[in-house]
């Protein structure tokens, strides 16, 4: 990827932004002159200002930096070709700031100045925002919503179960599965032991065959212990109000596991047709879900990376070492992108039942002591060396010549492998 210098650009400017205007800080290289000034946050300002930086410098490049690497602001900017957008962490900001300012006094163009400062100082080490394909990027934010809905599926799951513990608690033991159609079905039918206790038998059953569990025995089961079944409490202070919770969130979850559905069948659309799909389909435990996130982490530009170390950093998978005087300390990474580390880690973690290495590697760090997140975080560590030499060389995983690399290095894995008969 191209490395920028300051002179590469006809000016370099710095935004500060907020929700409702931004405050820019804008240096021109021509008469080396700052000016500050303050654009809103509709789209029709923010085009209006990109647009007349164009006309301005006559079309040459312009770098702009910003604390974000995502949102409206960026998505705004993105289109305009002689915009070389640069992020800059927070983090950095606000300790630049503090570093000089020592009373801690913030205001925004204060901040917008300080951005300016260390884009004119430290352009080369800043990374560019590059977009991707639009499939690709398409695909990332599809992947990432869909993995916070099945987060909130199982939050809301969680909710009905104790909100059932206060008033019926039957029905969790008649579904042992609670992110399920027929659970929640069942729940806005019959919301109560009272009420699914006057059902007869042979609605239950019709309900059942509806949804297909057409297990007789255990349907059976089911309405035997419907009828058999006694209340918890029949005062309607504690029945009334839980019963409408219940109500409220049942129907809440049955639409967001269709909501999941629909995001399933884009990610798959999206997936299916992309040139690079058959290394992710090679690589073991990734299936349908992890397949898509890790080729949304690589993207399609060989160029965004240039080592696997730049993706294990950039993950947070890498661990950061701390030495000061003869002290020396290693502690888990803090600032990086929560969800790819989430996508590499998951993925490890399937890796153990399908990739008999990854296997081996687990059992051997378990009878070391090592607990289970600790082996699953040092397992990504080498799943992601392994998947950048494939993701750059377009070459889909083979687990036998892995093992032979392995063989032919003498690793004392597989003479682990081997002595425990694993």
């Amino acid at each position: 990827m191209k490395v920028f210098n300051p002179a590469d650009f006809a000016a370099l400017i710095a935004i500060d932004w907020a929700d409702r205007k931004h405050d820019v800080c804008e240096l021109e290289h021509q008469n080396n002159k700052t000016t500050f000034t303050i654009i809103s946050s509709k789209p029709e300002a923010i085009n209006d200002w990109a647009n007349a930086l164009k006309q301005k410098y006559n079309g040459q490049l312009v770098a702009v930096a910003c604390e974000l690497k995502k949102g409206p602001l960026i998505y705004a900017l993105n289109k305009f070709k002689h915009i070389v957008l640069f992020t800059i962490n927070p983090s950095t900001v606000a300790k630049y700031r503090k570093a000089f300012t020592h009373s801690g006094a913030k205001d925004d163009p204060t901040d917008a100045a300080i951005q300016l400062e260390i884009l004119q100082l430290h352009m080369p080490k800043l990374n560019v925002i590059t977009p991707d394909t639009e499939s690709i990027r398409s695909l990332a934010q599809l992947v990432e919503y869909r993995r916070k809905l099945v987060q909130d599926r199982v939050d809301l799951t969680n909710k009905i179960t104790t909100t059932l513990k206060n008033y019926y608690p039957h029905v969790l033991d008649w579904f042992k599965e609670k992110d399920t159609l027929i659970f929640c079905d069942f729940l806005l039918r019959w919301p109560s032991l009272e009420q699914v206790k006057r059902a007869r038998k042979h609605t239950l059953i019709d309900f059942f065959n509806q949804h297909n569990a057409r297990y007789t025995a255990v349907n059976e089961k089911r309405i035997e212990e419907i009828k058999q079944a006694q209340v918890l409490t029949t005062d309607k202070a504690v029945v009334s109000p839980n019963l409408l919770l219940v109500e409220c969130l049942a129907a809440q979850l049955k639409q967001l596991m269709v909501a999941i559905e629909r995001f399933d069948s884009e990610i798959k659309s999206i997936y299916k047709h992309h040139k690079d799909r058959f290394i992710f389909d090679s690589l073991p435990g990734a299936g349908p879900q992890m397949a898509p996130r890790l080729l949304a982490a690589m993207g399609s530009n060989r160029e965004r990376y240039q080592s696997s170390e730049e993706i294990q950093k950039y993950a947070g998978i890498a661990p950061v070492t701390e030495r000061s005087g003869k002290k020396e300390w290693i502690h888990w990474r803090y600032s990086c992108t929560t969800f790819l580390r989430q996508t590499f880690v998951e993925w490890a973690g399937q890796s153990v039942r399908y990739s008999f290495w990854a296997k081996a590697y687990y059992q051997q760090q378990a009878a070391k002591g090592k607990p289970h997140n600790t082996i699953i975080r040092a397992l990504a560590f080498k799943w992601i060396r392994i998947l950048f030499r494939c993701w750059k060389t377009s070459t889909a995983y083979d687990e036998s010549k892995y093992l032979e690399a392995l063989k032919s290095k003498g690793s004392p894995l597989l003479k682990y492998a081997v002595e425990s008969k694993f």
